[in-house]
């Protein structure tokens, strides 16, 4: 292996910290033994902060109805052709009910942009969680909203918000998006999350249309400075609705390869396994696990509305990926030496503000 791309991994892995020429060469040589070298970096830290725990995060997915356009989304505002649903307050609070009895701690309510639930509607469902459990995790993942709103959120009981940032180049994020969606907006709502104290999980696509290494490269560099507490990655996958439905869609590869710098550049953060992966590859979510991930975030959505949250094609909602089959994960998780836990899984050295 060229002993330039060495120097320049250890290099990462000494300092946690790269130019972002020095990303974009990683990226653009991505080959077999290097990816084997960085998984095992990875690896070492994610046994340094968090042993052999994989931490499982309850997802409920309570509206596909989205006020946004995105080109690469299944559930977009211009998609006639799908079936949309919400659900009521009282389903919602039924799903993490349900969630806590299989022995989940950390529920993730995640959903389009709809303002059909009011910042009332969301904090009352914050509230009759918290009520029956007050020891449950409230993730929120709801997109942008104003600050206000997030502070409301937060003096409910919500602790943790995933907004993916999907790029962090300007100029790519405006060929994913509508002109009425602002890439400054949805980093500057990352920065208020952070500072109101909420747990703040960002994401990106891997190879989405247009995507180019200099372009991830920015991505991995926003990582380092920014320092969410978690990052969820995985590959673009083409939806059959949408703008992108031609395009290829990411590659297993390219996204083991980053979820293992990802875990060198902040070796504390939590990171997911995501489905996506598991859409790609049967093992993806092992193989994400093995190159450095410890979270996994299975279905606790009601088995009626699942195959509807169609983020992408193909998605996998139904078997393993649902949270009833907390016993099959654990197997799987098991089969490859690391152990499914259900408590609360802060990022590591979280000190929650009071």
């Amino acid at each position: 292996m060229d002993s330039k791309l060495i120097e320049t991994l250890d290099k990462l892995n000494r300092e946690h910290s790269l130019e972002l020429e020095e990303y974009q060469l990683l990226i653009e040589n991505i080959n077999p033994d290097l990816m084997k070298r960085a998984a095992e970096y990875a690896v070492k830290y994610q046994e340094q902060f968090y042993g052999k725990k994989v931490f499982v995060r309850g997802l409920v997915e309570f509206t596909n109805y989205c006020k946004n356009d995105c080109y690469y989304c299944g559930i977009r505002r211009g998609n006639r052709e799908c079936e949309r649903y919400r659900l009521r307050k009282d389903d919602i609070i039924a799903c993490a009910n349900e969630g806590y009895q299989l022995g989940f701690r950390t529920v993730v309510l995640q959903g389009g942009e709809d303002y059909t639930y009011s910042d009332e509607d969301i904090c009352e469902i914050i509230k009759g969680i918290k009520q029956s459990h007050p020891d449950m995790v409230i993730t929120l993942s709801i997109g942008e909203r104003e600050r206000s709103s997030y502070e409301a959120y937060y003096e409910a009981g919500a602790r943790r918000f995933l907004l993916r940032h999907e790029t962090a180049s300007s100029e790519l994020y405006d060929k994913l998006h509508p002109e009425e969606m602002s890439f400054e907006h949805r980093m500057n709502c990352l920065r208020e999350l952070k500072d109101i104290g909420y747990q703040v999980g960002a994401g990106f696509m891997v190879q989405s249309p247009g995507q180019t290494a200099a372009d991830l490269a920015k991505d991995l560099k926003f990582i380092e400075e920014f320092k969410p507490d978690m990052c969820g990655i995985g590959p673009f996958i083409s939806h059959k609705d949408t703008p992108f439905a031609k395009e290829e869609s990411g590659t297993m590869e390219m996204t083991l390869f980053l979820l293992s710098l990802l875990r060198i550049i902040y070796p504390q953060m939590l990171i997911p396994a995501t489905t996506a992966l598991g859409t790609i590859d049967p093992k993806g979510r092992e193989k994400g696990i093995l190159a450095g991930a410890n979270v996994l975030m299975p279905n606790l959505s009601p088995t009626s509305v699942r195959k509807m949250y169609t983020l992408y094609d193909n998605k996998i909602c139904t078997g393993e990926e649902a949270a009833e089959c907390i016993a099959c994960l654990k197997g799987r998780v098991s089969s490859i030496g690391y152990e499914v836990v259900t408590d609360a899984g802060n990022r590591a050295g979280f000190i929650e503000k009071r």
